[in-house]
């Protein structure tokens, strides 16, 4: 099967969407499917390389950070794609590449099936004055997008209920983005852990409460930081990543009276490097309600490290209370979940197993067997209207 795969955020971004990409893209070609990807570059230059198409692109900032729009002038790049006849188009993104996709999809007389990644009504901070208008204008943007593919994939069930609250009438799949388990099975050595810690001064022995991910506003950060302030153990609340709400987390930080070692910003790591990072923690904890799947939540199980979360309709079947950690709905009950995680070491062991086992459902080969299979129902109910038309 010929797969063209559509997204605004190319291989070189930092976040679910280009890593849900990526992801996909080798886990179908793995499985003998020849894929091409058309997104953006990080300028205004055209080129194409390994199979990926990037066009010329504008930085638009203001509407998101770090997004892009396409140039206008990037024909002979889509002929080029229209030509290679896909049997399917799987679109990533609402904006620039989507009305490529629909384009491509509607010359070709081939399915169109969209992937829908964001909840955009936790973002209108980014591009609306009024959260009121901002959330009917995602939501009429959502209905339309829908009325132009023949499905949508969703990651959650949270955000299927959301797609449905909008109006959208087109079939909706719960399919779970997959992540490459192979860069998070190994085990950092203690050797390492004693390097990283040395580096960032946190003393030995100290308890660590592990955030990783991008710092944005919708990722609530500023609520880990209050429930590190009421906390007095011996605790570091270490937080790994890069973004637009970095400075301001400092500063609130600083508002607390935190500072290291209660509280250390590790930066942006090199991605080979991610899966000892979550080994530092005990727990990985996070405050976001925001997410659509949160890829960051499977990749910290998949490291062995336990997790302790914001409770949110997107961690059903995916945070397993006392198994592979815990969802809080309060300070305190955040509280007594670190005291009850640390009362019993013995149980550490067999957290950490489950929380393994429990991030095999987001494996490659999963993730790129239900997408397959979804193209080939789309495929031949496309195929079965033409005849009939």
């Amino acid at each position: 099967m010929k797969i063209l795969i559509t997204s605004d955020w190319n291989d070189k971004a930092v976040n679910g969407v280009a890593t849900s990409v990526k992801n996909l893209k080798r886990g179908l070609e793995e499985r003998g499917h020849e894929v091409r990807v058309l997104t953006l570059s990080q300028n205004r230059r055209s080129y194409e390389e390994n199979g990926i198409t990037y066009l010329g692109s504008l930085p638009v900032g203001r509407i998101y950070p770090g997004a892009r729009l396409r140039r206008a002038f990037v024909g002979k790049w889509v002929r080029a794609l229209v030509e290679w006849k896909p049997d399917v188009v799987h679109s990533q993104c609402e904006l620039s590449t989507f009305f490529l996709a629909r384009n491509i999809a509607e010359e070709l007389d081939i399915p169109l099936v969209h992937t829908y990644h964001t909840v955009y009504e936790d973002y209108t901070h980014y591009f609306s004055p009024s959260v009121r208008l901002g959330k009917k204008a995602v939501a009429a943007l959502t209905r339309w997008v829908a009325e132009a593919t023949e499905a949508m994939i969703v990651p959650t069930d949270k955000v299927r209920r959301l797609l449905l609250g909008y109006g959208v009438c087109s079939p909706i799949y719960v399919v779970p983005s997959g992540i490459d388990l192979s860069r998070f099975r190994g085990k950092a050595t203690a050797e390492q852990l004693r390097e990283m810690r040395e580096r960032l001064h946190i003393p030995e022995g100290r308890k660590i409460l592990v955030y990783v991910g991008r710092l944005a506003e919708e990722k609530n950060l500023e609520e880990l930081l209050r429930l590190r302030a009421n906390m007095d153990e011996e605790l570091t609340l270490l937080i790994v990543g890069g973004g637009p709400w970095k400075a301001r987390l400092e500063e609130t930080a600083q508002e607390l009276g935190l500072k290291a070692p209660d509280v250390v910003f590790a930066g942006m790591v090199p991605p080979e490097e991610v899966c000892a990072w979550y080994q530092m923690g005990d727990l990985f904890v996070s405050a976001s309600t925001s997410e659509t799947q949160g890829l960051t939540y499977a990749e910290a199980l998949a490291s062995g490290t336990p997790a302790l979360c914001r409770a949110d309709e997107c961690l059903e079947g995916v945070i397993l209370q006392g198994g592979n950690g815990w969802q809080y709905r309060s300070e305190e009950e955040f509280r007594a979940r670190v005291a009850e995680f640390y009362a019993s070491p013995e149980r550490h062991q067999a957290m950490r197993d489950c929380a393994r086992g429990t991030a095999e459902e987001y494996s490659l080969e999963v993730f790129a067997q239900r997408a397959e299979a979804i193209y080939v129902e789309r495929i031949a109910r496309h195929q079965k209207r033409a005849v009939s038309a």
